[in-house]
This record gives C-alpha cells, sequence and structure tokens, in this order.
C-alpha cells in the first residue's frame, strides 16, 4: 500500500475502530440486559432497564453512518487530524449519551446537543472540502492548506460545552 496514502487516512481508521469497539460495548450492554430477562429469546420490550439500554444503543446506531461519513469526507477533503479529534470528541460525547440515556433522560440531552454540534463541524469541513475541489478546478488555487490551519482552530473550539 501506499505509505502517502496510509499517512492520510490512519487516524482516520484508528477513530473508526475504536467507534467499532464502542459499538459492540453497546451491543454487549443490550445483549447482557436482555439476558438478564425470563425470556429466551431477545425481544424488544422487557423491563424498564432492558427498553432504556435498547433506545440508547438504538439512537446511536441511526446517528452513526451519518457520523463516519462526514468524518471521513471531512478527514479526506480537508484536514485528517481536526477530522479525527472531533471523531474522538463524537464518541466520547456518543458514550456520555449512552450513559446518561441510561439514567434521567435529561441526562443525555447536553451529549445529544454536543454531537450535534460536531457531527455539524465535520459537515463543514466536508462542505468546504468540496468548495475547495471546485475552486481548484476553476481558478487554479488549492486553498487545502488555510482550510487546514483554520480547521484545527475550529476544532479546539470543540472543548468548549
Amino acid at each position: 500500500m501506499n505509505q502517502e496514502i496510509v499517512e492520510n487516512i490512519v487516524l482516520l481508521v484508528i477513530v473508526t475502530l475504536i467507534s467499532v469497539l464502542q459499538n459492540m460495548s453497546f451491543a454487549y450492554k443490550v445483549e447482557n440486559e436482555s439476558k438478564n430477562q425470563q425470556s429466551k429469546t431477545f425481544q424488544r420490550t422487557g423491563s424498564p432497564a432492558f427498553e432504556k439500554v435498547y433506545t440508547a444503543n438504538q439512537n446511536c446506531t441511526d446517528a452513526y453512518p451519518t457520523f463516519l461519513a462526514v468524518m471521513w469526507c471531512g478527514g479526506v477533503l480537508c484536514s485528517q487530524a481536526p477530522a479525527a479529534f472531533a471523531g474522538l470528541m463524537y464518541l466520547f460525547v456518543r458514550q456520555k449519551y449512552f450513559v446518561g440515556y441510561l439514567g434521567e433522560k435529561t441526562q443525555s440531552t447536553p451529549g445529544y446537543i454536543f454531537g450535534k454540534r460536531i457531527i455539524f463541524f465535520l459537515f463543514a469541513m466536508s462542505l468546504a472540502g468540496i468548495l475547495n475541489y471546485y475552486f481548484v478546478i476553476f481558478f487554479g488555487n488549492d486553498l487545502k492548506d488555510h482550510m487546514s490551519v483554520f480547521s484545527k482552530i475550529l476544532s479546539s473550539l470543540l472543548l468548549i460545552p
């Protein structure tokens, strides 16, 4: 494999693999709670604890493809490091959402809102990368270095609650 290509995506691959481990952890929690029920088969309904775990897992699963798409697009088209950082932040927030959902439902709200902000940031990075691509085609000017610096500065702002 071409070393230059690997250097441009290695952080995104690492975040993706961490997210897979997180998904497996969530699925394990659903399976474990399902086994605590008296039924021998997997059901979508059951005890309130099972329904909370199942719903939290389903909510995280629903947003997962969008997260992966914008993280990879932002990382490949704009800048890898800020996209990977935002991806790690998203995984942290998703964990906070999952755990918060298992408690009071109001505890999951900050994780949900923060997750939306990170998805928007990654979407904006993707859009900037696409615009830069067409800017190079039509005007011959590549702004990728400027966008990389700008996205690194903005990614640090993601830490502000």
